[in-house]
């Protein structure tokens, strides 16, 4: 994959294009390849404090996605990490993660729910699990919270 160019938008900033290449993007992966009917329109990407973040490949298609929300507790929470299939094994992950918690500063708790089998991406940028292993949609998940500085 060549030039990866970072975008970060508010709903109210999304071009109807742009909109519906991110959500097909989570289509493709949370509905299609993962196979889980839930409703993937929630209704949180409309929020005003919601900030979409993505990584755009050289033609301007979405190759990594995430959102930061603005938890009910006050906390940061990132949801909807997803990276597109051809684009996977090249850090986009990380790359956002890094992004979203700059913007978020380190003065904000963040709180995440990882599928267990990519809780060491999260780790890595200071996440420690709680509790346990809970079922959402078939997959498991963990929660995680990255305290305040």
């Amino acid at each position: 994959m060549g030039r990866i160019a970072r975008v970060l938008a508010h709903f109210a900033d999304l071009d109807p294009y742009r909109l519906y290449t991110l959500l097909k993007l989570r289509c493709d992966v949370f509905v299609v390849e993962q196979r889980c009917a839930y409703p993937e329109l929630d209704g949180r990407d409309v929020e005003p404090a919601t900030v979409h973040l993505w990584l755009d490949d050289e033609h301007g298609t979405p190759a990594a996605y995430l959102r930061v929300l603005s938890d009910p507790s006050g906390a940061a929470r990132i949801g909807r990490v997803v990276t597109a299939k051809a684009a996977r094994g090249q850090g986009l992950a990380a790359r956002l993660m890094a992004d979203a918690l700059t913007h978020v500063g380190p003065d904000r708790e963040v709180v995440l729910d990882a599928q267990t089998e990519a809780m060491r991406l999260y780790e890595r940028f200071g996440f420690t699990a709680e509790g346990t292993p809970f079922l959402e949609d078939g997959i498991e998940h963990i929660h995680m919270r990255r305290p305040a500085a």
